[in-house]
This record gives C-alpha cells, sequence and structure tokens, in this order.
C-alpha cells in the first residue's frame, strides 16, 4: 500500500514549517510541496520540509489525501478553482489564512461534492523566509479550525488530529466569528502600525526625531510578514471588521485625549494600570497555553494515519446524509 499523500501548496515560512514539524512527527507520509517561486521550492527541498516538489500545481494535488494551501488570502480562490476538478474524491482540503469567511465560502462553491474543507488559521507570533522555518512553530499554538457546512465528520476529525501532529491545539470556531475578532488582534494591530509610521515619517520633525525612535517605537511598528500584499488582501477581503475596529479605537483615542487636556492625572494612571494589568493576565494565560483549564486527548500517530486512509475509501458525507 502506498503512503498517504499531503501536498503543500505554499513553501514559505508556514508552509515549510508545516513540513519540518509533519517530518518531525516521524509520520510515514510522503510530503510534496509546490511553490510558484523556484527558489522557495528548492529551499524547501534543501532543509528537508518536503520529500519532493512539483512545480506543476495539478500533478502536486491530483493524488494527494492531504492538501494544505499556505498562501495569501488573495491567491486561494483561484488556486480551489485550478485544482478543484482533479481532487482524489475523499481529499481534504484545509489552509493558513487569517481570514476564513470568504475562504469557506469559496470552497464550498468551487470545490467538488466528493471533497471536503476545512478552514485553518495557525496562530504564530513569528514570520520569515523559507529558510526560517522550523520544526517547533506550531507547539503549543493555538490552531483555529472552521470547517465548511458539508465537511464530513471524519475530515473534520483529521484536520483536528492533523493540528495536534504539528505540534498545536485546535480551536473550532464559526468562520464569521473568526474574522471579527482576528480584526481585532491581528488586522488592527498592522493598520495602527502603518499608522504611526505614516503620522511619524511624513512629518517635517522625521530627520531629526528617527533618531530618538527607541524600542518603543520599534515594538509599535512591527510587522509580522514582509509582504505588503498579506496586509493590502487582509483589509480588502476583512474590511466590515477592521473598519468597525479602527471606529472604536479612533473613539478610545478619542476619550485619552479628552483626559490628557483634562490633565486628570488619577484618570490617566488608572487607564494605563488597568491596560498593564489586562496584558499581563494575557500574557500569563498565553504562557500557560491553557485558556479553558482543560486537556484534550491526543491523536496517536496510528489514529491519524487511520483517519487519513479511511477518508479516501469513505468520500465526503454530505451533511444531509
Amino acid at each position: 500500500m502506498s503512503k498517504p499523500r499531503i501536498t503543500i501548496v505554499g513553501l514559505g515560512f508556514i508552509g515549510g514549517s508545516i513540513g519540518l514539524a509533519l517530518h518531525q512527527a516521524e509520520a510515514d507520509l510522503e510530503i510534496v510541496g509546490h511553490d510558484r517561486e523556484r527558489a522557495a521550492a528548492n529551499q524547501a527541498k534543501k532543509i528537508g520540509a518536503v520529500d519532493k516538489s512539483d512545480w506543476n500545481l495539478v500533478s502536486a494535488c491530483e493524488d494527494a489525501d492531504l492538501i494544505v494551501i499556505a498562501i495569501p488570502v488573495g491567491g486561494i480562490k483561484d488556486t480551489l478553482a485550478a485544482i478543484g476538478p482533479y481532487l482524489k474524491p475523499g481529499c481534504l482540503i484545509t489552509d493558513t489564512a487569517s481570514i476564513k469567511a470568504p475562504v469557506v465560502e469559496w470552497a464550498e462553491e468551487i470545490l467538488p461534492d466528493a471533497v471536503n474543507f476545512v478552514g485553518g488559521d495557525p496562530i504564530v507570533s513569528d514570520a520569515g523566509t523559507t529558510a526560517a522555518a522550523r520544526a517547533d512553530l506550531f507547539s503549543g499554538a493555538i490552531y483555529c479550525l472552521t470547517p465548511a457546512a458539508g465537511a464530513a465528520p471524519d475530515a473534520v476529525r483529521l484536520a483536528s488530529d492533523f493540528a495536534y501532529l504539528l505540534g498545536a491545539k485546535p480551536y473550532f470556531l464559526d468562520p464569521l466569528e473568526h474574522d471579527g475578532l482576528m480584526a481585532g488582534v491581528d488586522h488592527l494591530p498592522f493598520v495602527l502600525s502603518a499608522a504611526l509610521l505614516g503620522v511619524t515619517t511624513e512629518s517635517a520633525s522625521w530627520r531629526e526625531m528617527r533618531r530618538l525612535a527607541g524600542g518603543a517605537f520599534e515594538n509599535a511598528t512591527r510587522f509580522v510578514s514582509a509582504d505588503p500584499t498579506t496586509y493590502c488582501e487582509a483589509c480588502l477581503v476583512n474590511k466590515e471588521n477592521i473598519v468597525r475596529w479602527i471606529d472604536a479605537c479612533s473613539g478610545k483615542l478619542g476619550e485619552l485625549r479628552e483626559t490628557i487636556l483634562a490633565g486628570d492625572a488619577e484618570k490617566l494612571e488608572q487607564v494605563f494600570e488597568e491596560a498593564m494589568i489586562a496584558r499581563q493576565r494575557w500574557l500569563r494565560a498565553r504562557e500557560a497555553g491553557d485558556w479553558e483549564g482543560q486537556s484534550a486527548e491526543m491523536p496517536t500517530m496510528t489514529s491519524f494515519m487511520g483517519q487519513l486512509f479511511g477518508l479516501g475509501r469513505l468520500g465526503r458525507r454530505r451533511k444531509q446524509d
């Protein structure tokens, strides 16, 4: 019997790290990679993230049991349309984009009934190139999962087991809920960074100001990704949620402005104290990695492989079945 095949479409930092994590888990799998940039594909092969790479997208995906689409959200719809007609019945497709509702909608619209889709979004704090990919990137991380309505129960379980194999903790969310939450904690920060950089670097005093910019400015203007297209696409695809958070932030800034103008030292101190306490609580919870005070049963390699093999035989179970 041939090995189950996992294909990773997009061999950047996330895709490369997924391949390395799967190899570290010592899964008896064939891991195939595809990237339209030959340099990224060659680097992924060099660091051992994939067993082989295929420049042709369709041939990389047509025999796969599990496909991970690890590319920016703007390219996912066209990728699904390109591979949809050639997929193995029962195949599971997942992605890694930080926006889920449109992606799930595209999958339901484009993919054949015999194919399962479960959206994914690993919550990691680092970024980089393929060369910087590492096997422990997902260790202890939250891995959001947003199944399409018609995904088979076995496919949903396989997606959950896949997250566990990477070292992450699956967290199921409604796609719309996911996008609203991520707009506040993932998308608003890079919008604020762009605004801060814009207002300071475009100032007439920037020539002198830049000499004084230290750690506070550096931390507040950090971008996780080096690709501006990633941020542009996120803003356009998730614009309603992002604008809602921008409005909320503008309101809070307005309140702070009035407090500062009023010279209300007591209220200002309370604002900063409460903010610091809230941040420390969040950091402690993140470090503990047990947000609900519960632990989940970890799947065995045998159960994962069984799910991967069994899904192809069973095909997709429609919701009404």
